[in-house]
């Protein structure tokens, strides 16, 4: 199983991008990825990035994240209201197939 480090990031930081990391970790592991996930808010980003002992792949973001950090943001919407979640892990798998 390949692995990937995922940032989920929405503006609370704490139920939907906990709920964002669980799906996306499972649909993940249906394509053969096991993702590491960490959650956070948009001003938890930099702390997160300077904390981490690896770099993540890919951001997944139910909230606008303006800054550019160098990592991939993938629409995660689709996850939380389970329309498009074929599309996010696609998104999500291209970038890491990718990296």
């Amino acid at each position: 199983m390949k692995t990937c480090n995922i940032l989920c990031v929405c503006s609370v930081g704490i139920m939907t991008s906990n709920m964002v990391a669980a799906r996306l970790t499972d649909k993940l592991a249906e394509k053969g990825w096991e993702a590491n996930t960490i959650v956070t808010t948009p001003d938890g980003i930099p702390s997160d990035i300077a904390d981490a002992d690896y770099t993540f792949d890919l951001m997944a973001c139910v909230t606008h994240v303006y800054e550019d950090y160098g990592i991939p943001k993938v629409n995660a919407l689709g996850l939380l209201a389970g329309t498009d979640v074929d599309k996010v892990v696609d998104d999500c798998i291209k970038i890491l197939e990718n990296k």
